[in-house]
């Protein structure tokens, strides 16, 4: 596993969090709720592909092809 995976779920969890607290404090909470989806949509996504990834690399070590 790259290291850089960890560091871009770690900034866009930043980046989703500063942009919620930000749309909260303008009473925008309806939009505030659609962005922290979408943040969560992106970083399964990311883990999903982590995932495929993997059981690729599971099969070709037993040779499952």
């Amino acid at each position: 596993m790259d290291i850089n995976i960890l560091f871009k779920i770690a900034a866009i969890g930043i980046l989703i969090t500063v942009i919620v607290q930000v749309l909260k404090k303008s009473d925008r909470d309806d939009i505030a709720t659609l962005v922290s989806l979408v943040g969560l949509i992106i970083v399964l996504t990311l883990v999903i592909d982590m995932i495929v990834q993997l059981f690729g690399d599971i099969k070709n070590i037993f040779n499952l092809i």
